[in-house]
């Protein structure tokens, strides 16, 4: 029994050797150079409902800020994010396993969709895709209703709101608002398994990003 006891203890602290939690500071990442925006995009760092806040611009397509030199493979994305109910104007989430700004996995969110009293819409909500094979359309044409959902309770679409992203690679998990039970389960449509990570946004609309912790497993 005793041995028995002394083997779970080793595998409780080797699996707590093998945990990497990191809080990001937006300001100094800027500072430093550690934040890359893709060509198309503009970021900086904003004092938004007293939120340190990146916020993230891009002009026409995709947009991406990544965390320059680091890598993602399997664990949890947290973060508190804030877009606009102007309808098929604000998108905005996180891009991981990513290769470059044409290959890689995003999770993201249509505040507008949020407390849409149209059914079709409100199951818009909250979208996994994967670039370039399976983009949102394809996605949702081939497999409605799978790779999207309802964000139920539903966040105010105008305010902050935050997400925890559970990455168990091929399984991926959607969490909003502190709630136990998750808006989306998929498993991912690419074997790449690791690669870049950033924020990711689309529209006119900026988008707001604020209390990034990343623990990688």
């Amino acid at each position: 029994m005793r041995i028995f006891t002394i083997i779970l203890v080793f595998i409780s602290l080797f699996a707590h050797a093998q945990t990497k939690t990191t809080r990001y500071d937006f300001a100094q990442l800027l500072k430093d150079g550690k934040i890359t925006a893709s060509s198309n995009s503009k970021a900086e760092v904003l004092t938004v409902d007293n939120k340190t806040t990146l916020q993230l611009t891009a002009s026409g397509g995709n947009g991406f800020a990544w965390l320059t030199g680091e890598t993602f493979t399997n664990g949890t994305i947290e973060l508190d994010m804030k877009g606009k109910d102007v309808l098929q104007q604000s998108f905005l989430g996180i891009a991981f396993h990513a290769v470059d700004e044409k290959q890689f996995d995003v999770v993201y969110f249509r505040p507008f969709n949020f407390r849409s009293t149209d059914p079709v819409r409100k199951i818009h909500a909250v979208q996994y895709a994967s670039g370039p094979d399976y983009p949102w359309a394809r996605l949702r044409e081939e497999h409605n209703g799978q790779y999207e959902k309802a964000v139920d309770p539903a966040p105010d679409p105008n305010e902050w709101f935050h997400a925890k992203i559970v990455v168990d690679a091929p399984h991926i998990s959607v969490y909003v608002n502190g709630n136990s039970t998750p808006s989306l389960v998929v498993d991912q449509l690419q074997k790449r398994g690791t690669g870049k990570i950033g924020l990711w946004q689309d529209g006119p609309v900026p988008a707001n990003f604020a209390n990034l912790v990343i623990t990688h497993q």
